[in-house]
């Protein structure tokens, strides 16, 4: 609780481990009283914020509401997106570029010149790999740009066909070969939400998978567990191995 702000990335089972290991005792009687203590008090304080807590990591902060977005089936806010979208960078040494989550408005409302300036100290040439993750109205979606196979891929838990424009830093640096070359691609096949409410874990979960090589294997009954370990990754400011 004191790690982690509050139980929301924990189960029951969870709590049990660790009391079992502090105690050294087999706690499966139900009638034992850590047992009866904690099915007394879990449900007044599953979900009673520790008011300080705070998760700093480079120049992100996030706040318990901030984090309170991963319990149960709530809407992600761009905070979790674009630090776990930082750790994920971290985690793919660099060769990975996630463009937060403000890009894709600015670049919608000022066009270029709005964002040109956004990656003046990254040298996109040297990513493998460039990250977009798209709000479309009240839907989170994944652009990648594979800078390798010069392939724009559009990811979309729901499954449409979103039109969404994508910009390079190539004609600006003089990079004209460049430019020429890309294609837009629609992934099929992959893992697909069955509600309204998990767009924004789908689009991490790819963001992290890509990133990292992993193959997509995982599905809409995974998305409690993916919550309650993006929590605990944004906490230790880390990715874990997937459990």
């Amino acid at each position: 609780y004191r790690k982690y702000g509050s139980f929301i990335p924990f189960q029951k089972r969870d709590v049990f481990q660790h009391l079992k290991t502090k105690f050294n005792k087999d706690l499966n009687d139900r009638a034992n009283p850590i047992v009866l203590e904690v099915n007394t008090y879990k449900d007044a304080v599953a979900r009673k914020p520790s008011g300080s807590f705070r998760v700093v990591y480079q120049k992100h902060t996030l706040s318990l509401d901030d984090l309170s977005t991963l319990a149960d089936q709530n809407w992600l806010n761009d905070q979790i997106i674009n630090m776990y979208g930082e750790l994920i960078m971290e985690s793919a040494h660099h060769k990975v570029h996630f463009l937060n989550s403000f890009f894709h408005p600015q670049l919608m409302t000022k066009g270029y010149d709005g964002v040109k300036r956004w990656t003046k100290q990254v040298d996109l040439f040297s990513k493998t790999l460039l990250l977009v993750p798209v709000h479309l109205d009240v839907h989170w979606c994944l652009v990648t740009a594979n800078v390798v196979t010069k392939k724009i891929y559009l990811y979309d838990s729901q499954g449409n066909n979103a039109e969404v424009q994508c910009c390079f830093q190539a004609r600006e640096k003089q990079k004209s070969a460049f430019m020429n070359g890309w294609t837009l691609w629609l992934s099929e096949g992959i893992p697909q939400q069955m509600n309204e409410n998990d767009c924004g874990l789908f689009v991490l979960e790819y963001c992290r998978r890509l990133a990292l090589e992993k193959p997509m294997r995982f599905s809409q009954k995974d998305i409690p567990k993916i919550r309650r370990r993006i929590y605990k990754e944004l906490c230790d400011c880390k990715l874990h191995e997937e459990e």
